[in-house]
């Protein structure tokens, strides 16, 4: 008996024109998309305590924070870093500081349930560095209970083994300001004395061994030597370069300050620069000030009777992604919508940084500007990752008016390419592996190495361009892939969750690359996710795969993954597969009355095993993309995918 769903061109339009009129409703008057970046409950819990730190107190505004705070608790007592997760102690001790703050009574059965999973793991002493420096800045541990991060760091050169630029942006965005705040050592104003005794095992006055394994390697070792030097000449150090060093950080941030899009267009850097001002003695009506904390505000979300934080915005990659959802549903005939892609791309055009030289170019100093950044604006920090997705858009869209930016797009990204073939997001070469075991880098995610899924989509872009100069270029980019595919045929997302994420950006470079459908290497990349396909028709993973270096399936099917593999399977010449049929199945019987779908878990990652994210938007125009091209393809006259993404 055939089990495999009828193909229904009529059906399959209908899920489309619902998905598109969706969609549609929610692009903004000026032609973009942005939806809500959700993390886990430390960026919530750090704004709390920021306007603790700052006697800024908003009651009304923390009161919906701590309903968000309450709600995302999980069962354990403690708060996860993603839906449903495990109990994670750094979030967790964060949480409770913030609801402390807010009013909560310690003795409520909530807070004792959270203090108890603190303390059942090891207590607030055990949390990771960035948790620490919060508890340091309100005088509940000593400074020593973090690594010693002299602000002479400053002065190292770029060949140092160690120095600001070896660091990823991120990492040097928040790094700089913090700098200043290490060296002076200052204390939350905390007008309603706050204390956090109750969540230490030990008092931390006696504690000794903040900083100690187990280590990743012999190279955490090394670097717990050398810290614990540091704390012998540091004192030597502030008689003799520091006000010069706390000068030249000053001056980095400074630049950088982004108006109200902020440092580095993320929460940490924002509120380390404020809390830098501060205690430089900055006055609070000082224009920096006052633009950081707009900055802020545009960050946080109210849902009815809930507040939370995000991270960071991401309006570019929104709009790019949304675009080529549209752009393939206005192929199928089931959305009319030229006009609302055209104004997308209009929107996306104007902000392509071209006129700053970003950190990129200290690697790169003599190549020309042309990328664009993931939020609104960024400038200092481009993305070869959005650069590449929206360079592929404007390309197929094929408006002559936007050849230029294509041009200046695929330029920037060629010379970005780092030397062993593939691409970081941010940086080229941004690769000093061992640095990651510094004790200051205890979450493991100061760098920014290539990855396979960044990797993918640049050689999705220049493949679709198809410029003979960049032949090179590809075939180093292929080889580096090549190596990176896992024993299982899948490859590493570093951007998305995970396995899935990074198998169907690599699978879609391949296509373009012109790497045949029969090659080993996508035969394997095919059959595992073929193997991992749900019974319901549907594709999940879970985030517990960056833990265990494996994929890990979900509870349930993701619609946003179920695209994925999809997406991944066709453009490996599998649209014909059972697997692809009933994949559109399962999204077409999970699609809500209004042409939406509902996604509860996280579909992407901050940083591995430390920060997780859910992209609100990808339940709607993943799904929407994986229909339509199956459709085209379905109803064309080849099976071919001929675009890069």
């Amino acid at each position: 008996m055939n089990t495999e769903p009828r193909f229904s061109a009529p059906e399959i339009l209908q899920s489309i024109a619902g998905a598109g009129r969706a969609l549609l409703r929610r692009q903004r008057g000026d032609g973009h998309w942005v939806f809500e970046l959700e993390a886990d409950a430390t960026i919530p819990a750090e704004y709390v305590l920021l306007e603790h730190y700052m006697d800024r107190i908003t009651p009304d505004r923390q009161a919906k924070i701590g309903v968000y705070l309450r709600r995302i608790q999980g069962e354990h007592g403690g708060w996860p870093m993603f839906h449903a997760g495990a109990f994670d102690l750094s979030a967790s001790v964060k949480a409770y500081c913030a609801l402390k703050a807010i009013g909560d009574d310690p003795q409520a059965p909530h807070m004792i349930r959270a203090r108890q999973a603190i303390l059942d793991h090891g207590g607030a002493e055990r949390a990771n560095v960035f948790t620490r420096i919060q508890l340091t800045l309100f005088g509940a541990i000593p400074w020593r209970g973090v690594p010693v991060m002299p602000v002479e760091v400053m002065y190292l050169p770029k060949w140092f083994f160690f120095n600001i630029w070896a660091m990823s942006y991120w990492a040097r965005a928040c790094v700089v300001p913090l700098l200043v705040l290490q060296a002076l050592h200052p204390r939350a104003r905390n007008p309603q004395g706050l204390s956090f005794d109750e969540i230490f095992r030990n008092s931390p006055e006696d504690i000794c061994d903040w900083i100690r394994g187990p280590y990743r390697s012999r190279w955490g070792v090394a670097f717990k030597y050398i810290d614990t030097f540091l704390r012998v000449t540091e004192p030597v150090l502030s008689k003799i370069a520091r006000g010069k060093a706390i000068a030249k950080a000053v001056a980095f941030v400074d630049e950088r300050l982004n108006g109200e899009d902020g440092l580095g267009a993320i929460y940490p850097a924002m509120a380390y620069a404020l809390m830098m001002y501060d205690v430089l003695g900055y006055p609070r009506d000082d224009p920096r000030c006052i633009t950081i904390w707009k900055a802020i505000d545009k960050l946080l979300v109210e849902n009815e009777d809930e507040i939370y934080c995000q991270p960071c915005v991401s309006p570019v990659w929104d709009t790019s992604l949304s675009g080529h959802a549209m752009i393939e549903a206005c192929r199928s005939g089931g959305v009319d919508a030229q006009k609302d892609l055209d104004a997308a791309c209009d929107w996306l055009v104007a902000r392509q940084v071209t006129e700053v030289r970003g950190d990129w170019a200290e690697t790169r100093p003599d190549l020309r500007p042309g990328g664009w950044a993931f939020q609104y604006r960024n400038d200092h920090y481009p993305d070869v990752d959005d650069t590449a997705v929206v360079a592929m858009l404007l390309h197929r869209n094929g408006r002559p008016e936007h050849a230029e930016a294509v041009e200046k797009a695929r330029g920037w990204i060629v010379g970005m390419q780092s030397r062993n073939g593939g691409w970081g997001a941010f940086d080229a070469d941004n690769d000093r592996e061992f640095l990651n075991h510094i004790p200051f880098s205890d979450h493991g995610a100061l760098l920014d190495p290539p990855t396979a899924d960044v990797t993918g989509r640049c050689v999705s872009l220049l493949a679709q361009l198809g410029r003979e100069e960049d032949r090179p270029v590809i075939h180093r980019a292929l080889t580096y892939l090549r190596a990176e595919q896992e024993p299982d045929g899948s490859w590493y997302g570093r951007w998305g969750t995970n396995y899935i994420y990074g198998t169907w950006s690599v699978l879609c470079a391949l296509n373009a690359a012109g790497v045949p459908h029969d090659d080993a290497m996508v035969r394997r990349a095919v059959d595992w996710l073929i193997s991992i396909q749900r019974a319901d028709g549907g594709w999940g993973e879970d985030e517990r795969s960056y833990d265990v270096g494996r994929y890990v399936e979900n509870a349930e099917s993701l619609p946003s993954q179920t695209a994925w593999a999809m997406l991944g399977l066709m453009a490996a010449g599998q649209a014909d597969h059972p697997a692809v049929s009933k994949g559109a199945a399962y999204l077409q019987s999970s699609q809500g009355a209004q042409g939406e779908w509902q996604e509860r878990a996280y579909n992407a990652v901050g940083f591995p095993r430390v920060f997780y994210l859910k992209y609100h938007g990808y339940r709607l125009f993943f799904p929407l993309f994986a229909l339509s091209r199956f459709h085209n393809l379905k109803r064309g006259n080849s099976r071919q995918v001929n675009f890069g993404f």
